[in-house]
């Protein structure tokens, strides 16, 4: 299937390693005390997958905490199996970095370009709510997007396609003229499945996954989007 501009209204963007640069987690690790003298990379690594996983595994067995949650237990597994010793106080400060996620420099001005273009500008992310309000407040973007709609309004995380149907009720739009940014293949894939156009963001020039469907749209910057959108 191929990307089809003029059905599109409204665009959802994923939020973490889409808008905001989720690599700065691992310049938490390396400032904070706790985890001085250890590969702050393969900590930063394992954290951020387990906590996807643990995502996945939750749908599959009906079982939901917050994002917020997920991702504690997610750091808390990741500084054990390294050997890391901490406090309770010492991880809820290294997890307080993802309320002070940078943006990617082309996020601010590409997201001002849509939204003086006419289209309806909303985050679809798993992030807890408290999680994306600080995300869109840091990344100045409040006041391009109209609204962050959150994995918590339905308690399912991506890519379960009752939180894509649930975005298309909250947007007001028909699902089929959504499109989806997200540089997750398995979002961009869970868009897809349920209805929407999937853009994926290829932001680390890697090759697309062999397995499921493939993206309407492969856009290397959100600038590429806003080309054609605008063609």
């Amino acid at each position: 299937m191929s990307f089809d501009p003029d059905r599109v209204s409204t665009v959802t963007f994923d939020s973490y390693s889409t808008l905001v640069d989720v690599d700065s987690v691992e310049t938490a690790l390396v400032e904070h005390d706790a985890v001085a003298d250890v590969d702050t990379t393969s900590v930063s690594n394992t954290w951020r997958r387990r906590s996807m996983e643990y995502t996945l595994v939750g749908n599959a067995l009906d079982r939901y905490e917050s994002f917020y949650e997920v991702n504690r237990r997610a750091l808390e597994y990741a500084l054990a199996v390294h050997g890391i010793e901490t406090t309770p106080d010492d991880r809820a400060e290294i997890l307080s970095v993802y309320h002070d996620l940078e943006p990617f420099a082309d996020v601010r001005p590409t997201l001002e370009r849509l939204d003086e273009a006419g289209y309806d500008l909303y985050v679809l992310s798993n992030g807890s709510p408290e999680m994306l309000a600080s995300m869109i407040d840091g990344a100045g973007i409040g006041d391009y997007v109209t609204d962050a709609i959150s994995a918590h309004e339905v308690a399912t995380f991506k890519p379960d396609p009752d939180l894509y149907r649930h975005a298309a009720g909250r947007t007001g739009t028909p699902i089929d003229r959504i499109a989806h940014v997200s540089a997750l293949w398995f979002d961009v894939q869970g868009a897809v499945n349920a209805g929407m156009q999937g853009v994926w963001l290829d932001r680390q020039d890697r090759p697309w996954e062999p397995f499921g469907p493939e993206p309407d749209l492969v856009a290397e910057g959100l600038e590429g989007l806003a080309e054609v959108l605008e063609a």
